[in-house]
């Protein structure tokens, strides 16, 4: 194997589940396999200029991949379907804080959901982030501050997520 294509494997074993998660957290599910198969076809044929780590360059790809090919309308109804798919799924069984942080995420504008998840769910730090989305890591800093009050505004004004569990009436009683 050459030079090239031991970078580019190890590259692609170590980034391709962070990246399809991104795309997914974008997108939804539907059409993640296709963007990071572009997104590392755009990689090998780019090699040269991945930088080290490859990890935020990879997903800056992803996100122009998906700028070019998806409608931003298409993009925030698959993920607004797929937050409340996770919000009446397992994670409701399991976390109801979490159920709360999802419900209140598929109310947030696009642009303060990336920010957020960018950090929180891919660990990316504010100067990876910025890389990302194509800013100062000062500026990037602001839209983060700005997106966690605003996911916090998001959170207190929703309705209590006082059980993952629905309520289940007694019928016994109701019989008796």
């Amino acid at each position: 194997m050459t030079d090239d294509a031991h970078r580019f494997t190890r590259m692609y074993d170590e980034s391709r589940q962070r990246v399809w998660a991104y795309v997914v957290s974008r997108a939804g599910r539907q059409v993640a396999d296709e963007v990071v198969s572009e997104t590392f076809a755009i990689a090998w044929r780019r090699l040269d200029d991945v930088p080290e780590p490859a990890l935020p360059w990879l997903l800056g790809v992803a996100r122009n991949v998906l700028r070019d090919n998806v409608r931003a309308e298409v993009r925030r109804d698959a993920l607004t379907a797929e937050l409340r798919a996770w919000t009446e799924g397992d994670v409701a069984d399991e976390v109801a804080e979490r159920l709360g942080v999802l419900r209140a995420l598929t109310v947030l504008p696009e642009d303060d959901r990336e920010i957020l998840v960018l950090v929180a769910w891919h660990g990316l730090s504010p100067k990876e982030g910025a890389q990302v989305v194509g800013c100062s890591s000062a500026a990037f800093r602001v839209r983060l501050h700005r997106a966690r009050k605003r996911l916090e505004r998001a959170m207190e004004a929703a309705e209590p997520v006082t059980s993952p569990i629905p309520h289940v009436r007694n019928l016994s009683e109701e019989w008796s």
